[in-house]
């Protein structure tokens, strides 16, 4: 049994957090429902190489969209409201979800109270950069910045740097998806909806565990560390034959056990015994590690440590990732029916029963407005002659 297939999400979205999250959702068999603004719609559907080579259903957009469907609405109009009051309940929509600036909420009609006014068990999902008391906008790289994670990526005597992915979006967007699991458990054992307010920035700043706790308490200053780790040595990029490897020495018994290799006798010194002191060397002793790794290949080394359960691993490019036999197996994909563009998505962080029932195939991410007719007109009974009056005056 589906559990997820019953449920409805409506999202006015745009940008990469809710759309993350709503194909999180649409992953367990949720249908998703996106809503766009007629003429602007979502800018991400600009942004990256126009594979289609048709107008918005850029490669960026593509992403993260498959598996959704998309309507056009315009709710800065009384009408505009109108229709959307009428998918609220006509739909039966589970959760609403939106990332509009909180000013826009009453007047757009999709505040909490005039949602729970249609539906009382709603759940209401309102994402924000920095709370719901603040309309100030937010991107990623401002809130990595803001948030400290800038602070702590990057090499120790160089400039901060942005993290290789959008961690303040994408990590938002997985404390969503918790946060509506809660909810709907909720509401199955007491029938109540639910109004969640989540910052962004707040989510960001709840991944420093380590740095805000040795700041505040222990008055230890924590910063950019390039490859090093401050805890533990050696544990850094090492350079090899053919490339680079990745060493993770976790504690005093695995650099034991490396040391009694042949290939890093010349390392075992009193000195690197314990943690600590390989710590106070550790620039020292990473160059001397290196001095060893780069004389062999990485696949000798990964073969070595692997024989000895010490972590390592390869530093591998994108195209290698992918065909990883843990990462190829889970691969998502979809195929579009128009132009038989077919494109393979990222694995899901878990394999869900709905995934794997449609053999890891999802629907083609929905071009701009794709399903006005399909919902509009069969679903909330709208007329040829009303959808084109909707659309001359630009209400989708």
């Amino acid at each position: 049994m589906d559990l997820f297939s019953d449920l409805t999400v409506l999202s006015l979205e745009q940008a990469t957090v809710l759309p993350y999250l709503t194909y999180r959702l649409a992953h367990d068999g949720m249908n998703v429902i996106r809503l766009e603004h007629p003429v602007y719609g979502d800018p991400n559907r600009l942004i990256g190489a126009n594979v289609l080579e048709e107008e918005r259903m850029n490669a960026y957009y593509l992403c993260i969209n498959a598996g959704k469907k998309a309507l056009t609405l315009n709710l800065a109009e009384e009408e505009g409201q109108n229709i959307f009051r009428s998918l609220i309940q006509n739909l039966n929509v589970d959760i609403f979800a939106t990332n509009q600036l909180p000013r826009n909420y009453t007047k757009l009609g999709i505040d909490y109270a005039s949602l729970k006014a249609l539906k009382s068990d709603i759940i209401w999902l309102g994402v924000t950069g920095f709370g719901p008391d603040s309309n100030e906008a937010a991107y990623d790289p401002i809130l990595q910045a803001r948030s400290g994670l800038m602070e702590l990526t990057g090499e120790t005597d160089a400039d901060p740097q942005v993290i290789g992915i959008p961690l303040p979006d994408m990590g938002t967007s997985e404390h969503a998806y918790g946060l509506l699991m809660k909810a709907l458990f909720k509401r199955q054992v007491i029938g109540e909806g639910s109004c969640v307010h989540l910052s962004m920035f707040e989510s960001s700043v709840s991944w420093l565990t380590v740095p805000i706790t040795f700041t505040a308490s222990f008055d230890q200053t924590i910063t950019r560390r390039g490859n090093t780790h401050e805890f533990f040595a050696p544990v850094s990029v090492y350079q090899t034959k053919d490339g680079f490897v990745y060493l993770a020495v976790g504690n005093d018994r695995q650099w034991k056990t490396m040391v009694s290799q042949e290939l890093f006798k010349s390392l075992d010194k009193p000195e690197y015994e314990n943690n600590a002191g390989r710590i106070a060397e550790v620039k020292n002793l990473n160059q001397a590690i290196n001095n060893i790794t780069k004389n062999y290949t990485s696949e000798e080394l990964i073969e070595l440590f692997t024989s000895i359960s010490v972590p390592v691993s390869k530093i591998k490019r994108i195209r290698e990732v992918i065909s990883d036999p843990l990462v190829e197996k889970k691969l998502l994909f979809s195929n579009d029916p128009v132009s038989g563009k077919y494109i393979t998505l990222a694995p899901p962080p878990h394999m869900t029963a709905f995934l794997e029932q449609c053999d890891h195939q999802l629907s083609f991410p929905p071009r701009f407005g794709e399903h006005n007719q399909e919902i509009y007109g069969k679903q909330l009974g709208l007329s040829e002659d009303e959808l084109s009056h909707l659309k001359e005056k630009g209400i989708i």
